[in-house]
């Protein structure tokens, strides 16, 4: 009998609804899975930073060099190359809370109980890339005010011809393309990492408990699930920094002279 003939039939694989998972009430104001994570996230982030900072030494402890690790990493890394030594201090305290806040909430996607990337639920992407449009728009405007921030948007020298085209593409581009991409690949990113590590572990253990052939195959799962989580806490670290990096840049490019 081959394997597909022995196969069982009646298993489900994760669909969206492993996205919403309400735990008080429901519909729109429902207190969600997501939610109460973000709020733990926030709350652990809080705890974290004031535990290892309040007792601040020259020879720091390990969760003060650990946490100076996080901030150097964003501080000099980030905010430093991208936006330059003369504007950036301004701007840490932002890109240092984006980068621990995704950063968490991915990191909750591969930690039991919690075993859910918060970022997976679009509506949390959308907030951040929401943010980061806002400030690196009122930073250029207040830079180099209103007309002169939209009117840079159209390089020097370009034949008249070409102004408008290019202005349509460039303001279509600030306005729509940079939030929407930012939110987008921080959340497709988590979303399928999510459905992929549910559905090796919950596959192989269905496959695990049917006995007979598929024993053997469900071992094979697990250790490939086992490989998906490793690999998704790279990709969990990159987005978090990649989300960051791309905010540090976009406000790079509004508060450029050049810009």
């Amino acid at each position: 009998m081959s394997i597909v003939a022995a196969a069982p039939t009646d298993y489900t694989a994760p669909g969206v609804e492993e996205f919403w998972q309400p735990l008080i009430g429901d519909g729109a104001w429902a207190i969600t899975r997501p939610i109460f994570l973000m709020v733990l996230a926030t709350g652990l982030i809080i705890w974290w930073l004031l535990a290892t900072t309040k007792k601040r030494a020259l020879v720091p402890s390990r969760g003060q060099m650990g946490t100076e690790a996080v901030y150097g990493l964003v501080r000099n890394g980030v905010a430093k190359d991208l936006i330059g030594s003369h504007e950036f201090m301004k701007f840490v305290p932002l890109l240092f809370s984006m980068f621990v806040l995704i950063l968490v909430n991915n990191f909750f996607g591969v930690i039991p109980p919690m075993s859910y990337p918060t970022m997976s639920r679009i509506g949390f992407p959308i907030a951040l890339a929401l943010i980061v449009w806002v400030v690196f728009h009122v930073v250029g405007m207040k830079k180099h005010g209103f007309i002169g921030y939209w009117k840079s948007l159209v390089p020097a020298g370009l034949p008249s011809g070409m102004i408008i085209p290019i202005f349509i593409l460039e303001l279509i581009t600030d306005l729509f393309t940079r939030p929407v991409t930012l939110a987008l690949r921080l959340f497709g990113n988590m979303f399928a990492g999510h459905i992929l590590m549910v559905l090796f572990i919950t596959g192989g253990w269905y496959m695990l408990t049917s006995g007979g052939i598929l024993i053997a195959a469900g071992g094979v799962t697990w250790v490939f699930a086992f490989v998906m989580t490793l690999f998704e806490l790279l990709v969990e670290f990159l987005q978090a920094y990649v989300f960051t990096l791309l905010a540090a840049l976009y406000i790079a490019g509004a508060v450029a002279d050049e810009h």
